[in-house]
Parts: C-alpha cells; sequence; structure tokens
C-alpha cells in the first residue's frame, strides 16, 4: 500500500473509532547494566562492554541492579501506580540474532509497577487522563548493523554486524491500558502523551530520555473498529518510533492505512510495522506474537524482588515536583498564556529558561533569548535547543550587558552569534569584535552633528514638529556607528541639539 492508496483522515474518523496503546521503553541512566557489572557508558569500541552474563555464556548468574529497581519504582510512583510487594523476574523466550541468551529477561504477570494514570494536556488547554497497565523492569537488546543494503535494514543487505553493548543495559517497559474516546485526537493525544512521560523521566532523573540517541522509543499499537461498537479491531505495532512528531504522524497513517484495508473488505494483519521518517509511512515487519508464544516462565537465577513499604514511601516523599505541576507554577510566575507555555514546552525551553533566571537573568529577558535568537539558530541548524553550544549562564551574561548599556539588542545577537561559533564566552566576544555601545558622549554627539549636517531637510523637518522624523537621523548615527550606539540616547541627543521637546 502507498501513501496515496490511505483513506482521507476525517473520512477515516466518519467510520472508524481508533484504540491505541503505548508502549514506552526508556533506558535508565544507570553505570552499570540490570543484571551485571558492565559499563552502559556510550560511545564505547563495539562488543567491548560484555561479560558471560550479558553474552549468556552457560555457568554464568545475574545479579539486579538495585538503582534499577530503585529506579522502577521512582516511575511507577510517579505515574500513580501501585507498587507490588513482591514480583518476579521472567524469561521471555526468542530468538533474534542481538539476544545472545536467546531470551529476554523481563517481567510478565508480576511487574513492579501496575495499575496507574498519566494527566495529559493537549494543546488547547484539555486535559486527558492515560490510564497504565503496568511499568516492568526488563533488559534491552544489543544492536545490529545491517550492511550493504541502500535502506540500512535486513532486506538487501549483504551481511549483519552485531554489538552487545547495548545488551543487558537497564529498561523500563511502560505500557498503557487501551486509550479510548480520543477520537480525532488520537495522533495528538499519542504525541502528547509521549512528550508528557519524557518529561516525567527526566525531572525523576532516571534517564535523559533522549529519544534521538534511542533512550526512549514508544511502540504505537493501533486498531478500528466501527463507531458505535465496542469489540476491537485487530491492532499492529509500529516498533521503534523515535521522535514526538514521528508518534504522532505514525497513528495518523496507521488509523488511515487500516480504514483502507478495512474499506477494501480485507481483514488488518496483527504484526509488527517499521515506521518511515522521509514520508511518515509504515511497512510490515514480522508478523505478530502472542504473549503465549514467547513461553514465559520465571527467571529461576534471580530471587523475588519485594521492596519494603517503608522504602518506598521513603522514594514517595522524595519524588520532586512533577512536570504539569511545575509547568503551572512556572506559567504563573512568568505571566504566560497556555499557548505560550506550549510553545515554550514544545520547543525543550522550560529547563533552559529556569537555569537562565537563576543565573542571574530576569525570566521575561530569559524567555525572549531562548524564543527567538537561539529557537531561530536551532532551527537552522537542526540542533536541539539544549545542545546548542551556548549555556544559561552565557546568555544570563548577554541579558546583564544589555541591562548595564553595554549592549543594544543588535550586538547582543552578535555576541551570541559569537559565543554560539565556538569564540569564547560573552565578554571574550565583547572584546574581540569590539562590539561595546559606545557610551563616549562626545563621540555621539559628533555623530550626531555629522547626521544633522548631512540630512538637513530632515532636520528642518523635525525644527518644524514632525519629531517622528526622528528616526531617520537615528537610523543615520546607527549606521554611522555600526549599530554600537545606544538609539534612544541619540534620538535624546538629535531633539536636544535641534531644540525640540521629545
Amino acid at each position: 500500500m502507498t501513501v496515496t492508496d490511505l483513506v482521507p483522515y476525517e473520512e477515516a474518523l466518519a467510520t472508524y473509532d481508533p484504540v491505541m496503546g503505548l508502549e514506552v521503553h526508556v533506558e535508565l541512566g544507570t553505570k552499570t547494566k540490570m543484571f551485571c557489572g558492565c559499563s552502559t557508558e556510550l560511545g564505547a569500541e563495539p562488543n567491548s562492554q560484555t561479560c558471560p552474563t550479558c553474552l549468556g555464556m552457560p555457568g554464568s548468574l545475574p545479579v539486579v541492579n538495585a538503582i534499577g529497581v530503585e529506579s522502577a519504582i521512582k516511575i511507577g510512583l510517579a505515574l500513580n501506580c501501585k507498587i507490588a510487594e513482591w514480583c518476579r523476574f521472567a524469561r521471555k523466550n526468542y530468538f533474534y540474532p542481538d539476544m545472545p541468551k536467546n531470551f529476554q529477561t523481563s517481567q510478565y504477570d508480576e511487574p513492579i509497577a501496575f495499575d496507574g494514570y498519566l494527566d495529559v494536556q493537549l494543546e488547547d488547554g484539555e486535559v486527558f487522563r492515560v490510564q497504565i497497565e503496568r511499568a516492568h523492569m526488563e533488559e534491552d537488546t544489543g544492536k545490529s548493523l545491517h550492511v550493504g543494503g541502500a535502506t540500512g535494514r535486513i532486506q538487501g543487505a549483504s551481511h549483519s554486524l552485531l554489538d552487545y553493548n547495548r545488551a543487558g543495559i537497564p529498561l523500563i517497559e511502560i505500557v498503557t491500558k487501551p486509550i479510548e474516546g480520543a477520537g480525532t485526537r488520537a495522533p495528538e493525544v499519542a504525541k502528547a502523551y509521549v512528550a508528557e512521560l519524557r518529561e516525567l523521566i527526566k525531572a525523576l532523573g532516571v534517564s535523559e530520555a533522549r529519544m534521538e540517541q534511542g533512550q526512549m522509543r514508544c511502540d504505537v499499537n493501533l486498531s478500528l473498529r466501527p463507531n458505535g461498537t465496542e469489540t476491537f479491531g485487530t491492532r499492529s505495532e509500529t516498533k521503534n518510533v523515535n521522535s514526538l512528531r514521528s508518534v504522532e504522524r505514525a497513528a495518523r497513517y496507521e488509523i488511515q492505512r487500516h480504514a483502507a484495508v478495512l474499506n477494501s473488505g480485507a481483514e488488518v494483519v496483527q504484526e509488527t510495522r517499521h515506521f518511515h521518517e522521509e514520508d511518515g509511512s509504515t511497512t510490515a515487519g514480522r508478523i505478530k506474537d502472542n504473549a503465549e508464544d514467547y513461553r514465559y516462565f520465571p527467571e529461576p537465577d534471580l530471587v523475588p524482588v519485594a521492596p519494603a513499604r517503608d522504602w518506598v514511601e521513603e522514594l514517595r516523599k522524595g519524588l520532586p515536583e512533577l512536570p504539569r505541576v511545575r509547568r503551572n507554577r512556572l506559567r504563573e510566575e512568568w505571566g504566560v498564556s497556555e499557548h505560550d507555555m506550549q510553545s515554550i514546552l514544545n520547543a525543550g525551553a522550560v529547563d533552559l529558561i529556569v537555569a537562565t533566571a537563576e543565573a542571574g537573568a530576569p525570566s521575561d529577558q530569559a524567555r525572549k533569548w531562548w524564543m527567538g535568537e537561539l529557537a531561530r539558530h536551532s532551527n537552522e541548524t537542526g540542533t536541539a535547543l539544549d545542545e546548542l553550544a551556548i549555556t544559561p549562564a552565557q546568555v544570563a551574561r548577554v541579558t546583564e550587558l544589555v541591562a548595564a548599556g553595554d549592549l543594544n539588542d543588535k550586538l547582543a545577537r552578535q555576541v551570541i552569534e559569537g559565543v554560539l561559533a565556538g569564540e569564547g564566552d560573552p565578554d571574550t566576544v565583547v572584546e574581540k569584535r569590539g562590539l561595546k555601545v559606545v557610551s563616549d558622549e562626545g563621540a555621539l554627539g559628533t555623530a550626531v552633528d555629522e547626521a544633522i549636517a548631512a540630512n538637513a531637510a530632515i532636520a528642518d523637518k523635525i525644527r518644524g514638529g514632525k519629531v517622528a522624523a526622528a528616526g531617520a537621523l537615528v537610523g543615520a548615527v546607527m549606521k554611522a556607528t555600526r549599530g554600537q550606539a545606544d538609539a534612544a540616547r541619540v534620538r535624546e541627543l538629535i531633539l536636544e541639539k535641534l531644540g525640540v521637546e521629545g
């Protein structure tokens, strides 16, 4: 099926009701793997961070990562889940080349956290509650690199290379209950849920949750049923979607694809799907197994996990202010609208603005620079805001220089440009580029005199009462001083010299 075969979105939703299930995998930021002492640091040589345990060698025995368990409990508490008093790990048996043990150590019918919810706010302010089925602990697989093909996928490749450094890294899988009632807003709900979950994970400090690096990825399960009916349709599972925009696009595409299949009289196949960033489409992967096909059984080499209730309550008391509560507080403190706050959130600028304000900048100035000049640079270069080569403290210093009259906005933009280009901190860039505002009254007076002499007709208009014409002389002075004059002071001097009240 091609993109052109899809049923138009509104037409699909006029006939069918979408039901979603979202499975989000979060890589925990622990220093070692879930069941062994191997490092989890990124960027190491392939297969250099492995041991007999994570390679599944005979006779090796796993040991549970205590920080991994603690992180799982924190996530469960933040998602309003119940925390199990007793739970076990299980072996999920299936063969993949990137699973050296031929099974994944996971949790099946006894997850550590279950029966929770997460409230998410849509762009128009509506709050939608997503029910959480479970959050359970497991380990990540290795990484396959398919060589020799045009797409990087196994189809058409001449051979594959395997890197087991990632095998065994701690994962928390967060599974929603069926999401019903979203209607035409289902893709938006999916995006908002993953966005809110990402912010929550980051606030807890258990993972950086960088989707572009695979630290957080979403499987989008979707089915359609005729409007007015209750029985779920056959679902597809679009795997490993790794951006917020892609989550929304994948859900939207699958709604249109399922509708086309059903309208044709065919049956939807229960299968995994691959998402394609270039056009937002999905293609078939493999027929999806049911739980019984994985032959789950309790992991015999690991003792059950039984978190003490006083420990769980201690972790609950230590939870940070959660993202939605924090955003509402900041929105009120900053005096911005819900729409503006949503824009700040979408840009990933909340923490940057807070840090800039904590470094001494007024919050309105912090917002101005992060959501203006720096957001523009981010969009032009395709670099995330928090990965730009400028720190909140440096942005705060720029606002300080502006407030002190040492820079105007035009010069401040040049300073930011220099910092981003690696020329040094703001003060160094000011010094190297000679960007300080001209504050010498004598030099400014001379520049104003020259502008008046060169524009006698305009000066006469100003003397005649057309004060607005002073803008042209201000522009001439700013040009002569390469933008390094204080425009307000230049205007004052012009009117003084022409004997006109401002």
